[in-house]
């Protein structure tokens, strides 16, 4: 399965995998972040919901703090 992140194409060996896990994978958990799957923004509560499937694209955004 195909997904793109942020505009970089990465290949996972199943055919649909919970957002909930790629955010593990990606190590996000512990950090602030918006994810926009296909071309709508995911609320936090949907994601052990949502299914990412081949072709599906995501855009993550993460919080940076600073001054």
């Amino acid at each position: 399965m195909k997904v793109h992140v942020n505009g970089l194409e990465k290949i996972f060996e199943v055919s649909e995998l919970p957002l909930s896990q790629l955010i593990e994978e990606l190590a996000l958990k512990e950090k602030k972040f918006a994810i926009e799957y296909n071309g709508e923004i995911i609320s936090k509560g949907n994601f052990p919901q949502t299914i990412l499937k081949d072709g599906d694209k995501l855009e993550i955004v993460i919080a940076v703090g600073g001054g």
